[in-house]
């Protein structure tokens, strides 16, 4: 019996360790971040950081997507998705100066979801969740660069990071 009970615990932590993360917008009153016209609001108690996140987000919010868009020009014209998570990251202070890539993000600040900032970062992918909103530049009704939604996506293969503290 003993066994039996092992060996199904076995089976349920390894599909378990299987499932992929998944982005699912849930609203939690003074915590989640809104939409007002396409522009993210800060929730009220949110730490400068986040609010600064936020700001930087709406900045290049509506940008056109540009492969390479972010890294190394002062002022892109549009941005891709490590572009845009780097920028908003170092607005709010969570990243040294410079932009990383896609692949650069799987190593990002700590391990799992934040309780504020969440990245979802594999090879060829990246993109976050600020303060319950994802600032993402695919898999969305339109696919025109960086922008603010509340549309659950799949992660298939994503690790999840966040910084220090947030």
């Amino acid at each position: 019996m003993n066994l039996v009970r092992l060996v199904s615990l076995g089976f349920t932590l390894f599909f378990a360790a299987c499932s992929s993360p998944r982005y699912v917008y849930h609203y939690e009153p003074e915590k989640t971040a809104t939409l007002n016209d396409d522009l993210a609001v800060a929730p009220p108690n949110a730490p400068a950081p986040v609010v600064a996140a936020i700001a930087a987000g709406n900045r290049i919010a509506g940008m056109p997507y540009s492969y390479g868009g972010g890294h190394g020009s002062e002022k892109p014209s549009g941005y891709d998705c490590s572009g845009a998570t780097s920028y908003v990251l170092r607005a709010a202070g969570l990243l040294e100066a410079g932009a990383t890539n896609s692949n650069g993000f799987c190593h990002y600040g700590e391990s799992g979801e934040g309780k504020w900032i969440t990245v979802y970062a594999r090879k060829g992918h990246v993109f976050l969740s600020v303060a319950g909103l994802r600032f993402d530049t695919g898999w969305a009704q339109r696919r025109e660069g960086p922008l603010w939604t509340t549309q659950s996506r799949p992660a298939d293969g994503t690790v999840l990071r966040h910084p220090p503290g947030f």
